[in-house]
């Protein structure tokens, strides 16, 4: 029998805590839903977009089989295959059968998806750079890499 947590067994936040917590809600979504815009304005790019041409552009041969892309990106298989029609549709990458063993499909970038991804990439880190970086010292960053990489470990890998 699954054991059901009583209000006694929640650790629930201090004040502290809690302040934190928002913060850390409110500043990510502004954050991310500003980067997000800044893509879409200027190279008609989303987030989710920009970081499968970073992933395709850091692969061998510029291609990922499109299961892994999707663990990569953390994002679902029909998600993943959905935003690469788009992209595909907008000749930045094309779809084929995997070069490994021909069983898998494959997402590769061309040479105009890395031309997009090249201009979109001074606007992404600009954007990091304004918006995250120069509002941290490097021990709050240092921190937040800490936290953030411990977050990934534990939560990497479960499914719930």
């Amino acid at each position: 029998m699954r054991h059901m947590e009583t209000a006694t067994d929640t650790p629930w936040l201090d004040a502290d805590q809690q302040r934190v917590w928002r913060a850390f809600l409110g500043g990510t979504t502004v954050l991310m839903d500003r980067l997000d815009r800044d893509l879409r304005t200027q190279h008609g790019l989303s987030m989710p977009e920009y970081e499968i041409l970073v992933r395709l552009s850091e692969a061998p041969s510029r291609s990922i089989r499109m299961a892994e892309l999707a663990d990569a990106v953390s994002h679902s298989r029909s998600r993943v295959t959905h935003t690469i029609a788009r992209l595909e549709r907008e000749g930045i990458v094309l779809r084929g059968q995997s070069s490994d063993d021909g069983r898998g499909v494959s997402a590769t970038l061309t040479d105009q998806g890395f031309a997009v991804l090249e201009a979109a990439a001074h606007t992404h880190v600009r954007g990091v750079h304004d918006y995250l970086i120069a509002a941290s010292s490097p021990g709050d960053l240092t921190a937040m890499g800490t936290i953030m990489e411990s977050v990934l470990q534990t939560l990497q890998g479960r499914k719930f």
